[in-house]
């Protein structure tokens, strides 16, 4: 599996694409100064855009009806999660146009190599946000990288600190039977 969009799965047997292309913008509103480039100031997120392109040969690998379910997805005006195969959760796109060419017909008319291009829009703020897991600061409380160090210091500290403890010990014990026994 390469992707998911939805309950679509993007692989070679329904359709793997063979490039993908991610266009992410923000926003920023312009002020213009005399004699000076123009001041500017971060007004949100922009755009998150995902293009994938590829093709397929329906008699050796994927198939046309792919593109029809996808149609028919993009028909309800719904927004889809997009997985990587590896995990990655991308967030919520709806897919906001197709392309296809068809070349290599046989005397049906019936293609044997399918080109196709399709553009997803972003449509969340947040995947965590998403996933009702809150936003990015949350996220940075619960795994606050200071104090996560500060606790694995702390951790070794007391480890370090007992093994100290320990080893004065037995030599404080040994030291006490060699001093007593030369008495």
């Amino acid at each position: 599996m390469m992707m998911v969009l939805g309950m679509f799965v993007f692989s070679l047997p329904t359709l793997a694409y063979q490039e993908l292309q991610r266009q992410t913008q923000w926003k920023f509103a312009a002020n213009s100064r005399v004699g000076r480039r123009d001041a500017l100031q971060y007004t949100g997120k922009g755009d998150d855009a995902i293009t994938l392109s590829g093709w397929i040969a329906p008699e050796l690998t994927g198939s046309a009806f792919s593109l029809d379910a996808l149609r028919l997805m993009a028909d309800t005006g719904k927004s889809w999660f997009l997985i990587q195969g590896t995990g990655r959760i991308y967030g919520s796109y709806v897919i906001e146009s197709m392309d296809e060419g068809r070349t290599v017909l046989d005397g049906d008319g019936d293609a044997k190599r399918i080109e196709f291009t399709i553009k997803l829009k972003r449509t969340d703020d947040s995947v965590l946000s998403s996933l009702g897991l809150g936003d990015i600061s949350d996220l940075r409380n619960m795994v606050d990288i200071d104090g996560l160090t500060n606790s694995i210091a702390d951790k070794a500290r007391d480890v370090v600190g007992s093994a100290i403890d320990g080893v004065k010990s037995t030599v404080g014990g040994i030291a006490g039977k060699i001093g007593g026994a030369g008495q």
